[in-house]
């Protein structure tokens, strides 16, 4: 169902029936582990992937940074600059 990179990857799925009646299949939340990092000043034109590449070498694990503050949009991460990320060691 995803890519074994995703952070979705191992997340257990769950069925379930809408209000409509329809049946879905959605992921369980997933609990989020603690990560110790450094914090980074955003700039601009900063993206999560490219900071992800900078740090870890893989602009794949971009979710890691994302995880690390609790976003659920990601772009709201870097919509500032001047705001503090923290940004997981590797």
């Amino acid at each position: 169902m995803f890519l074994a990179n995703s952070r979705y990857a191992k997340v257990a799925t769950v069925t379930t029936t809408t209000s409509t009646g329809e049946t879905v299949v959605a992921l369980r939340l997933r609990r989020l582990t603690p990560v110790t990092g450094e914090p980074r000043t955003v700039q601009a034109g900063d993206r999560l992937d490219l900071i992800a590449q900078s740090q870890s070498g893989d602009a794949t694990q971009h979710w890691h940074v994302a995880d690390a503050n609790t976003a659920l949009d990601s772009r709201t991460l870097v919509a500032n600059p001047g705001d503090q990320l923290d940004v997981p060691a590797t």
